[in-house]
This record gives structure tokens, C-alpha cells and sequence, in this order.
């Protein structure tokens, strides 16, 4: 199993999660952050004073899956949230050694099978 990490532009996150739905990655956790990288400074106003952005805002997507989706999700997390310009975001990838689901307390070694788990069921 991997752990997508990937840090967007606020904008894009619409088309990134239709993008992950496309190809069946349903389960993804997604936080406000704010980051320096090379995107330039801004200007802002505040109350009549100028103030300069050094932290720009994106959004984090956190996705855990097995080590065959990692090469399709992060083309297209590229496809979805790509503008061409500085500051578009990093994508990270992690190993993860185990995971567990909280609700039965068992490992969880399928952990991005939900499509096969529906599948399952609906023959149950």
C-alpha cells in the first residue's frame, strides 16, 4: 500500500476529485493548508494597509491505495490539477506498512477495493 499525498491549488480541487472518481478512487481525505514554494509573493489590502502573502493557501488530498492504482492516480491528479504555472503543487508518495479499519479493529489489506467490496455484497 501507498500514501498519495498531494498539495493543489484551492481551484482545482472540483476537477481533481471528479478526475479520482473517474477511475474509481472514492476514499480520499482533504484538508486546508497554506505553503511557500515558488510561487511569487502577493499583495493584499487589509483594513485600508497593504500587507505581502509569503503563505498561500491550497488544498492537501490524502489518498491511501495499493501499490497497482499509484501510477493512474498521480496522472491523473496531474491532468486534473495542472495550470502550467508556479505554484500548481507537489505530489508525495509514501509507504504504508499497515492499516486498519477502526469499526471492525481487523487489518485492512484491500483498502482501495470499495468497488470490489460493493460488488461483494450486491451478491451476498
Amino acid at each position: 500500500m501507498k500514501k498519495i499525498e498531494a498539495i493543489i491549488r484551492p481551484q482545482k480541487l472540483t476537477e481533481t476529485i471528479k478526475g479520482l472518481k473517474s477511475i474509481g478512487i472514492t476514499g480520499f481525505t482533504v484538508s486546508q493548508v497554506v505553503g511557500r514554494g515558488k510561487q511569487k509573493d502577493s499583495q493584499g489590502v487589509y483594513r485600508g494597509k497593504n500587507y505581502k502573502v509569503t503563505l498561500h493557501p491550497k488544498i492537501k488530498l490524502e489518498i491511501v491505495l495499493s501499490d497497482y492504482m499509484v501510477e493512474p492516480t498521480i496522472q491523473k491528479i496531474v491532468a486534473s490539477a495542472q495550470t502550467g504555472e508556479d505554484g500548481d503543487g507537489k505530489i508525495y508518495v509514501y509507504p504504508i506498512l499497515e492499516a486498519y479499519n477502526i469499526r471492525t479493529g481487523k487489518a485492512d489489506e484491500d483498502i482501495d477495493d470499495l468497488i470490489n467490496r460493493e460488488d461483494e455484497q450486491s451478491w451476498s
